[in-house]
């Protein structure tokens, strides 16, 4: 299925008439837009000392302030757009490099098949999280570090589901017919089996933005995000380093930690509906 400008908006409205998709699309809606938005509907400037410390939750500050006073709403706020473009940058990247190679080893398999499948099997053997806080603690703290180190460790899952299915398509009989009358492989890369796998790679690269939050979320807990942005992530180990779980303070900790279930949640769902969708097999179970 290929996505038309002009067919946009009845792709999106047929994806709201699905109750994963309806609660994904207005999770996700709803946090884009305050994360766009930040700068005008946060009360306060997220670093600045606006109140005294560990205030709980009152009419001044509606999710209290943290421990050097700084009004937690605004800081959630704000993090928004960091968790949020960590999330998806990840996340469309690891599946652009997946599909990538995973259409290549399909397609062409020989030599560059058995490369990159070895490669993709010894990626899958090491744990993730392990490998994450290995390489964001040798390679530094900054955001492009931390979708890096995401990318690297999120890309062979999409690789090995692309790969097989670009075996499946390949070996259809109308590839082979297109390869009989002499076809270039570009050619039919490009108008068969690159169209068919677009819907796939959509569906991974939205599931996959939840998870890659949840991976920034445990490094920067760990204290391997960046310590000059405020995430969703490190406003909760910013809590756990200053005392607010000693503290009680839960309005610290408690709401970004929602957030982020709330969109992993949100995402999941977008990319059920998604995928139910996109995959004629699933349409027609229905």
């Amino acid at each position: 299925m290929r996505l038309k400008p002009r067919r946009l908006i009845d792709f999106l409205k047929r994806l709201a008439k699905k109750p994963p998709g309806a609660i994904g699309l207005t999770i996700l809606l709803t946090l884009g837009i305050i994360a766009i938005f930040a700068p005008y509907i946060s009360p306060y400037n997220p670093w600045e000392r606006v109140g005294t410390p560990f205030e709980p939750p009152n009419p001044k500050h509606l999710l209290g302030t943290n421990d050097v006073g700084q009004d937690i709403l605004s800081e959630i706020i704000w993090a928004s757009r960091i968790s949020l473009t960590i999330g998806f940058l990840s996340a469309l990247i690891s599946a652009l490099v997946g599909t990538f190679l995973g259409v290549i080893a399909g397609y062409f398999r020989g030599l560059l098949d058995r490369l990159i499948t070895s490669i993709t099997d010894i990626m899958l053997l090491i744990p993730s999280l392990p490998l994450m806080i290995v390489l964001a603690a040798f390679l530094g703290r900054c955001i492009f570090i931390i979708i890096f180190v995401i990318v690297i460790t999120s890309w062979p899952s999409v690789c090995r589901m692309i790969r097989a299915q670009t075996l499946s398509i390949s070996s259809l009989q109308y590839i082979e017919a297109a390869k009989a009358i002499g076809a270039g492989s570009g050619r039919i890369l490009l108008k068969y089996i690159i169209p068919q796998i677009l819907p796939l790679t959509m569906a991974v690269s939205i599931l996959g933005t939840g998870e890659a939050m949840i991976a920034e979320a445990a490094l920067s807990f760990l204290g391997l995000g960046d310590p000059l942005a405020k995430s969703w992530g490190t406003i909760i180990y910013w809590a756990f380093v200053s005392g607010g779980f000693t503290y009680g303070a839960w309005w610290w900790f408690v709401p970004p930690g929602a957030l982020i279930a709330l969109s992993v949640f949100g995402f999941m769902n977008l990319g059920y509906a998604l995928e139910e969708e996109l995959n004629p097999k699933l349409k027609q179970q229905q």
